[in-house]
Protein backbone atom coordinates (compact mmCIF):
# COMPACT_ATOMS: atom_id res chain seq x y z
CA UNK A 1 0.00 0.00 0.00
CA UNK A 2 1.29 3.47 -0.92
CA UNK A 3 1.21 6.01 1.90
CA UNK A 4 -0.08 9.56 1.53
CA UNK A 5 3.05 11.14 2.92
CA UNK A 6 4.92 13.47 0.61
CA UNK A 7 8.69 13.23 0.38
CA UNK A 8 10.55 15.82 -1.64
CA UNK A 9 13.91 14.06 -1.84
CA UNK A 10 14.46 10.38 -1.07
CA UNK A 11 18.02 9.16 -0.57
CA UNK A 12 18.89 5.48 -0.85
CA UNK A 13 22.13 4.69 0.98
CA UNK A 14 23.62 6.09 4.17
CA UNK A 15 27.29 6.36 3.25
CA UNK A 16 29.20 9.65 2.89
CA UNK A 17 27.45 10.54 -0.39
CA UNK A 18 24.01 9.95 1.09
CA UNK A 19 24.72 11.78 4.33
CA UNK A 20 26.19 14.79 2.52
CA UNK A 21 23.20 14.84 0.17
CA UNK A 22 20.89 14.62 3.16
CA UNK A 23 22.55 17.59 4.83
CA UNK A 24 22.20 19.85 1.80
CA UNK A 25 18.71 18.72 0.90
CA UNK A 26 17.40 19.16 4.45
CA UNK A 27 19.05 22.57 4.82
CA UNK A 28 17.21 23.59 1.66
CA UNK A 29 14.00 22.96 3.64
CA UNK A 30 12.99 20.00 1.53
CA UNK A 31 11.44 17.06 3.30
CA UNK A 32 14.27 14.57 2.96
CA UNK A 33 14.28 10.91 3.99
CA UNK A 34 17.35 8.68 3.87
CA UNK A 35 17.09 4.88 3.79
CA UNK A 36 19.98 2.72 5.00
CA UNK A 37 19.74 -1.07 5.04
CA UNK A 38 22.81 -1.65 7.21
CA UNK A 39 25.13 0.47 9.33
CA UNK A 40 25.16 4.21 8.81
CA UNK A 41 28.34 5.32 7.06
CA UNK A 42 28.67 2.36 4.73
CA UNK A 43 32.26 1.27 4.17
CA UNK A 44 33.77 4.02 6.33
CA UNK A 45 31.93 2.64 9.36
CA UNK A 46 34.35 -0.32 9.31
CA UNK A 47 37.46 1.87 9.04
CA UNK A 48 39.26 2.34 12.33
CA UNK A 49 41.11 5.51 11.30
CA UNK A 50 40.35 7.84 8.40
CA UNK A 51 43.36 10.04 7.68
CA UNK A 52 42.51 11.50 4.29
CA UNK A 53 39.32 13.42 5.05
CA UNK A 54 39.98 17.16 5.31
CA UNK A 55 39.74 18.81 8.70
CA UNK A 56 41.05 16.01 10.94
CA UNK A 57 44.76 16.54 11.48
CA UNK A 58 45.13 13.39 13.60
CA UNK A 59 42.60 11.32 11.67
CA UNK A 60 39.15 10.25 12.80
CA UNK A 61 37.39 6.96 13.52
CA UNK A 62 35.22 6.06 10.53
CA UNK A 63 32.09 5.23 12.52
CA UNK A 64 32.47 8.37 14.63
CA UNK A 65 32.69 10.45 11.47
CA UNK A 66 29.59 8.78 10.00
CA UNK A 67 27.58 9.35 13.19
CA UNK A 68 28.66 13.00 13.29
CA UNK A 69 27.61 13.45 9.65
CA UNK A 70 24.22 11.91 10.40
CA UNK A 71 23.73 14.05 13.50
CA UNK A 72 24.59 17.18 11.56
CA UNK A 73 22.13 16.36 8.78
CA UNK A 74 19.38 15.36 11.21
CA UNK A 75 19.79 18.71 13.01
CA UNK A 76 18.49 20.32 9.83
CA UNK A 77 15.60 17.88 9.47
CA UNK A 78 16.89 14.77 7.69
CA UNK A 79 14.84 11.67 8.56
CA UNK A 80 16.71 8.36 8.68
CA UNK A 81 14.99 4.99 8.22
CA UNK A 82 16.80 1.71 8.67
CA UNK A 83 15.05 -0.32 5.99
CA UNK A 84 16.08 -1.89 2.71
CA UNK A 85 14.50 -0.45 -0.41
CA UNK A 86 13.46 -3.42 -2.55
CA UNK A 87 12.08 -1.57 -5.57
CA UNK A 88 12.32 1.84 -7.17
CA UNK A 89 10.01 2.75 -10.03
CA UNK A 90 8.75 5.76 -11.93
CA UNK A 91 5.21 6.87 -11.08
CA UNK A 92 3.70 9.88 -12.81
CA UNK A 93 5.99 12.85 -12.29
CA UNK A 94 7.75 11.21 -9.35
CA UNK A 95 8.87 7.85 -7.99
CA UNK A 96 7.72 5.05 -5.72
CA UNK A 97 10.10 3.42 -3.24
CA UNK A 98 9.06 0.05 -1.87
CA UNK A 99 10.27 -1.61 1.32
CA UNK A 100 8.98 -4.20 3.75
CA UNK A 101 7.05 -1.38 5.44
CA UNK A 102 5.14 -0.46 2.29
CA UNK A 103 5.44 1.99 -0.60
CA UNK A 104 6.36 5.66 -0.34
CA UNK A 105 6.17 8.36 -3.05
CA UNK A 106 8.98 10.84 -3.64
CA UNK A 107 9.39 13.70 -6.08
CA UNK A 108 13.14 13.18 -6.55
CA UNK A 109 15.48 10.33 -5.68
CA UNK A 110 19.24 10.28 -5.07
CA UNK A 111 20.71 6.77 -5.13
CA UNK A 112 23.93 6.56 -3.12
CA UNK A 113 23.92 2.83 -2.41
CA UNK A 114 27.67 2.57 -3.04
CA UNK A 115 29.71 -0.34 -4.24
CA UNK A 116 31.39 -3.25 -2.55
CA UNK A 117 34.85 -4.57 -3.27
CA UNK A 118 34.81 -8.22 -4.30
CA UNK A 119 36.37 -10.33 -1.55
CA UNK A 120 38.64 -13.32 -2.01
CA UNK A 121 36.54 -15.37 0.38
CA UNK A 122 39.51 -17.05 2.05
CA UNK A 123 39.97 -17.88 5.76
CA UNK A 124 41.26 -14.97 7.80
CA UNK A 125 40.21 -12.29 5.31
CA UNK A 126 37.05 -11.17 7.06
CA UNK A 127 38.54 -11.50 10.54
CA UNK A 128 41.52 -9.27 9.68
CA UNK A 129 39.71 -6.69 7.57
CA UNK A 130 40.72 -3.32 8.99
CA UNK A 131 43.74 -4.92 10.64
CA UNK A 132 45.92 -5.36 7.60
CA UNK A 133 43.37 -6.53 5.07
CA UNK A 134 42.19 -3.58 3.00
CA UNK A 135 40.43 -2.81 -0.26
CA UNK A 136 41.80 0.72 -0.65
CA UNK A 137 45.54 1.32 -0.75
CA UNK A 138 45.00 5.02 -1.29
CA UNK A 139 43.21 5.04 2.07
CA UNK A 140 45.46 2.73 4.08
CA UNK A 141 48.92 2.35 2.52
CA UNK A 142 50.37 5.11 4.70
CA UNK A 143 49.80 2.90 7.75
CA UNK A 144 52.38 0.43 6.44
CA UNK A 145 55.59 2.37 6.10
CA UNK A 146 58.81 0.41 5.66
CA UNK A 147 57.18 -3.03 5.88
CA UNK A 148 56.38 -5.59 3.15
CA UNK A 149 52.82 -5.74 1.83
CA UNK A 150 50.92 -7.67 -0.84
CA UNK A 151 48.61 -6.50 -3.61
CA UNK A 152 46.20 -9.05 -5.07
CA UNK A 153 44.98 -8.49 -8.62
CA UNK A 154 46.20 -7.75 -12.12
CA UNK A 155 43.98 -5.00 -13.54
CA UNK A 156 44.42 -1.25 -13.71
CA UNK A 157 43.26 -0.70 -10.13
CA UNK A 158 45.66 -3.29 -8.72
CA UNK A 159 48.69 -1.94 -10.59
CA UNK A 160 47.84 1.69 -9.96
CA UNK A 161 47.47 1.01 -6.23
CA UNK A 162 50.64 -1.10 -6.19
CA UNK A 163 52.61 1.81 -7.64
CA UNK A 164 51.07 4.14 -5.08
CA UNK A 165 51.93 1.75 -2.24
CA UNK A 166 55.63 1.71 -3.20
CA UNK A 167 55.83 5.19 -1.70
CA UNK A 168 55.40 3.66 1.74
CA UNK A 169 56.10 -0.09 1.84
CA UNK A 170 59.57 -1.57 1.84
CA UNK A 171 58.41 -4.22 -0.64
CA UNK A 172 55.22 -4.77 -2.65
CA UNK A 173 54.39 -8.33 -3.69
CA UNK A 174 51.98 -8.37 -6.61
CA UNK A 175 49.99 -11.63 -6.52
CA UNK A 176 48.13 -12.54 -9.68
CA UNK A 177 46.35 -15.78 -10.58
CA UNK A 178 47.36 -15.51 -14.25
CA UNK A 179 50.69 -15.33 -16.04
CA UNK A 180 50.15 -11.85 -17.46
CA UNK A 181 48.54 -8.62 -16.32
CA UNK A 182 45.24 -7.22 -17.55
CA UNK A 183 46.27 -3.64 -16.77
CA UNK A 184 47.02 -1.06 -19.46
CA UNK A 185 50.47 -1.23 -21.06
CA UNK A 186 51.50 2.11 -19.56
CA UNK A 187 50.79 0.91 -16.03
CA UNK A 188 52.48 -2.42 -16.72
CA UNK A 189 55.65 -0.71 -17.87
CA UNK A 190 55.74 1.41 -14.73
CA UNK A 191 55.20 -1.60 -12.51
CA UNK A 192 57.88 -3.69 -14.22
CA UNK A 193 60.31 -0.80 -13.89
CA UNK A 194 59.77 -0.47 -10.12
CA UNK A 195 62.48 -2.05 -8.00
CA UNK A 196 60.03 -2.36 -5.10
CA UNK A 197 57.45 -4.54 -6.87
CA UNK A 198 57.95 -8.31 -7.05
CA UNK A 199 55.51 -10.42 -9.08
CA UNK A 200 54.07 -13.77 -8.06
CA UNK A 201 52.50 -15.20 -11.20
CA UNK A 202 49.90 -17.99 -11.38
CA UNK A 203 49.39 -17.62 -7.65
CA UNK A 204 46.36 -17.34 -5.39
CA UNK A 205 45.92 -16.54 -1.71
CA UNK A 206 44.51 -19.49 0.22
CA UNK A 207 44.60 -18.06 3.75
CA UNK A 208 45.44 -14.90 5.68
CA UNK A 209 47.28 -15.56 8.93
CA UNK A 210 47.70 -13.35 11.96
CA UNK A 211 46.44 -12.84 15.50
CA UNK A 212 45.76 -9.14 16.08
CA UNK A 213 46.89 -8.15 12.57
CA UNK A 214 48.03 -9.64 9.28
CA UNK A 215 51.32 -11.51 9.63
CA UNK A 216 51.54 -13.68 6.53
CA UNK A 217 49.68 -15.09 3.53
CA UNK A 218 49.46 -18.72 2.53
CA UNK A 219 49.92 -18.89 -1.24
CA UNK A 220 49.40 -21.61 -3.81
CA UNK A 221 50.81 -21.92 -7.33
CA UNK A 222 47.80 -22.83 -9.49
CA UNK A 223 49.98 -24.74 -11.98
CA UNK A 224 52.17 -26.84 -9.69
CA UNK A 225 50.09 -26.87 -6.50
CA UNK A 226 53.17 -25.75 -4.55
CA UNK A 227 52.32 -23.87 -1.36
CA UNK A 228 54.37 -21.32 0.54
CA UNK A 229 54.06 -18.70 3.25
CA UNK A 230 54.67 -15.03 2.47
CA UNK A 231 55.38 -12.75 5.48
CA UNK A 232 53.62 -9.41 4.97
CA UNK A 233 52.03 -6.77 7.19
CA UNK A 234 49.08 -6.05 4.89
CA UNK A 235 47.08 -7.40 1.98
CA UNK A 236 45.34 -5.03 -0.43
CA UNK A 237 42.74 -6.74 -2.60
CA UNK A 238 41.77 -5.42 -6.05
CA UNK A 239 39.92 -8.16 -7.91
CA UNK A 240 36.89 -6.11 -8.87
CA UNK A 241 34.04 -4.08 -7.50
CA UNK A 242 30.31 -4.70 -7.43
CA UNK A 243 28.08 -1.59 -7.43
CA UNK A 244 24.81 -1.88 -5.51
CA UNK A 245 22.81 -0.79 -8.54
CA UNK A 246 20.03 -3.40 -8.57
CA UNK A 247 17.37 -0.72 -8.03
CA UNK A 248 18.50 1.10 -11.15
CA UNK A 249 18.45 -1.81 -13.58
CA UNK A 250 15.80 -1.26 -16.20
CA UNK A 251 15.20 2.27 -14.94
CA UNK A 252 18.27 4.13 -16.20
CA UNK A 253 21.46 3.52 -18.14
CA UNK A 254 24.28 1.51 -16.54
CA UNK A 255 27.76 0.82 -17.87
CA UNK A 256 29.13 -2.68 -18.46
CA UNK A 257 30.16 -2.93 -14.81
CA UNK A 258 26.73 -1.93 -13.51
CA UNK A 259 27.63 1.67 -12.57
CA UNK A 260 25.08 4.42 -13.19
CA UNK A 261 25.91 6.75 -16.07
CA UNK A 262 25.47 10.37 -14.95
CA UNK A 263 26.48 13.85 -16.05
CA UNK A 264 28.52 16.36 -14.07
CA UNK A 265 25.42 17.16 -11.96
CA UNK A 266 24.95 13.49 -11.01
CA UNK A 267 21.80 13.37 -13.17
CA UNK A 268 20.79 10.13 -14.84
CA UNK A 269 18.78 10.13 -18.06
CA UNK A 270 15.58 9.96 -15.96
CA UNK A 271 14.38 13.40 -14.79
CA UNK A 272 14.51 13.64 -11.00
CA UNK A 273 16.73 10.58 -10.58
CA UNK A 274 20.31 11.09 -9.44
CA UNK A 275 23.19 8.75 -8.62
CA UNK A 276 26.22 9.73 -6.55
CA UNK A 277 29.31 8.22 -4.98
CA UNK A 278 30.76 4.81 -5.73
CA UNK A 279 27.63 3.67 -7.55
CA UNK A 280 28.24 6.06 -10.45
CA UNK A 281 30.57 5.54 -13.39
CA UNK A 282 34.01 7.18 -13.28
CA UNK A 283 33.96 7.62 -9.50
CA UNK A 284 37.24 8.19 -7.66
CA UNK A 285 35.86 5.93 -4.89
CA UNK A 286 37.12 8.14 -2.09
CA UNK A 287 35.31 9.43 0.99
CA UNK A 288 35.79 13.10 0.15
CA UNK A 289 34.71 12.74 -3.50
CA UNK A 290 31.66 10.70 -2.49
CA UNK A 291 30.61 13.49 -0.15
CA UNK A 292 31.13 16.00 -2.95
CA UNK A 293 29.02 13.90 -5.29
CA UNK A 294 26.22 13.85 -2.75
CA UNK A 295 26.34 17.62 -2.35
CA UNK A 296 26.25 18.10 -6.13
CA UNK A 297 23.27 15.76 -6.47
CA UNK A 298 21.36 17.50 -3.67
CA UNK A 299 21.93 20.95 -5.15
CA UNK A 300 20.73 19.79 -8.54
CA UNK A 301 17.76 17.97 -7.00
CA UNK A 302 16.75 21.21 -5.29
CA UNK A 303 16.93 23.03 -8.63
CA UNK A 304 14.88 20.25 -10.24
CA UNK A 305 12.13 20.55 -7.61
CA UNK A 306 12.07 24.33 -7.90
CA UNK A 307 11.76 24.21 -11.67
CA UNK A 308 9.39 21.23 -11.90
CA UNK A 309 7.09 21.65 -8.93
CA UNK A 310 7.51 25.05 -7.24
CA UNK A 311 7.07 26.95 -10.49
CA UNK A 312 3.78 25.14 -11.11
CA UNK A 313 2.44 25.80 -7.64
Amino acid sequence: MTTNERIDIAIVGGGPAGLAAGLYAARALRRTVLWERGVIGGQIATTSTVENYPGFAEGVNGLDLALAMRQQAERFGLETRYEAISELRRAGDGFILASAEGEVPARAVIVTAGAEAIRLGVPGEAELTGRGVSYCATCDAAFFRDVPVAIVGGGDAAIDEALFTTRYASKVYLIHRRDELRASKVLQERAFASSKIEFSWNTVVERVDGEAAVESLQLCDVRTGERRSLPVAAMFVFVGQRPASELLRGLTRLDAGGHAIVNEWMETDVPGLFAAGDIRAQSARQLVTAAGDGVTAAIRAEHYLAERFDAAA
